[in-house]
């Protein structure tokens, strides 16, 4: 892995590229449930929304964004105070190069920073490598949605997984 990565508050500066970046796994349909593509003024409004605890992270390398990360609520029911979501999407031509799993472990540093205990990840059971490297980094699977999602003509299972922080 490269020395000159960072990994940072994403800032309205970085929303047109991981727009692109999340455009790419959309087309690609193998790791969202999105269809329609996004633009930076999607990605500012989700931001606009957050709560006090949900985070969105760049990935860079060399001040140039090849990825990022969230945190958001689980649910906004109270009992689910603890509980989280986290998602990474990687640019295509970077992926395998253990950024998602760097991207991963500073998410779940971050978690802990604000106070989760449970973090969730869904991942689509075709998507091996993401359902891998979470494996490899301390999640576990507790269950398989069947034909959850619908895409590409097809229905698509989900991989539910997780990672208690102790």
């Amino acid at each position: 892995m490269k020395d000159n990565i960072t990994i940072d508050l994403a800032s309205e500066m970085d929303y047109e590229r991981m727009a692109e970046i999340y455009n790419e796994s959309i087309q690609k349909g193998a790791a969202t449930m999105e269809e329609s593509h996004y633009t930076a003024a999607k990605i500012s409004a989700w931001v606009e929304k957050f709560e006090e605890r949900e985070r969105l992270y760049a990935l860079k390398d060399a001040g140039k964004t090849i990825g990022w990360g969230i945190i958001k609520f689980y649910s906004p029911r109270e009992g689910y105070r603890f509980a989280c979501e986290t998602a990474i999407y990687i640019t295509e031509t970077e992926l395998r190069n253990g950024y998602g799993s760097l991207m991963k472990n500073f998410l779940i540093e971050k978690c802990k920073e604000l106070d989760y205990h449970h973090l969730v990840a869904k991942i689509f059971a075709s998507n091996t490598a993401s359902i891998e490297y979470n494996l490899k980094i301390g999640y576990s699977i507790v269950g398989r949605q069947k034909e959850i999602g619908f895409r590409n003509g097809k229905w698509v299972d989900i991989v539910i997984m997780q990672y208690l922080i102790s």
